[in-house]
């Protein structure tokens, strides 16, 4: 089925890439600014912020998938947009669940850099945007490691996708809540193929890790 593009596979494997990547790229564009801010300012209730998103990364996938319910169902506040059971709402659920991912790795390697290098940024006297911004860019390959492990975490869950898509063939369905179905009506050829299909990607995110760890460390070397 993989070596022949079977479509139901592909379009499977499409959507489950476009879920995936959306939501890494939305909890991205809010957790790095998060995490560098916490990791640069100083404010009252700053250490109960860290341990609130530290505690967030043993979220159980069920209970963001549940939360995320609520507020969609018809009942929810955000019931009348009708995002339940639609690809949005697996996104949502996926971002929710890999943000803390990335704003506690990043605001930890900010840190880093920020203790290393906060003597250079006073003497300049640059502001706190321009030090957050320069902080990032000079680890971005580092960062880059971060979204790399987000996107294994978003592309390999299952059950906050399952109870928030619903798992609608050709609509909501992506490759792991695919093979528990698959799995449990017996269909396993299909879900060997997505089985595989996953294997492979997470293999290439973990290529794809050590070598951005690699040459971050060539670069701060």
């Amino acid at each position: 089925m993989v070596a022949r593009g079977d479509a139901d596979l592909l379009a499977i494997l499409t959507l489950s890439l476009q879920v995936s990547l959306t939501a890494v790229l939305v909890a991205s564009l809010i957790a790095f600014p998060v995490g560098a801010a916490l990791a640069v300012t100083r404010f009252r209730g700053q250490q109960a912020v860290i341990v609130v998103i530290n505690a967030l990364l043993g979220l159980p996938a069920v209970v963001a998938g549940l939360a995320i319910y609520l507020l969609l169902s018809r009942a929810g506040p955000l019931g009348p947009m009708g995002l339940l059971f639609t690809p949005t709402a697996m996104v949502i659920a996926q971002a929710l669940l890999v943000f803390p991912l990335i704003a506690a790795l990043s605001r930890q390697a900010v840190a880093d850099a920020w203790r290393e290098y906060r003597e250079q940024f006073a003497s300049l006297g640059a502001s706190t945007s321009h030090t957050t911004m320069a902080l990032l860019h000079d680890l971005r390959f580092s960062l880059m490691t971060i979204v790399l492990a987000a996107f294994g975490r978003a592309i390999a869950e299952v059950g906050a996708v399952m109870i928030v898509g619903g798992n609608i063939d050709g609509v909501t369905r992506v490759m792991t809540t695919a093979i528990a179905l698959e799995t449990s009506k017996g269909d396993l050829p299909l879900a060997l193929g997505l089985g595989v299909v996953l294997l492979a990607i997470v293999l290439v995110l973990n290529v794809g890790v050590h070598l951005l760890r690699e040459r971050a460390l060539l670069q701060h070397g």
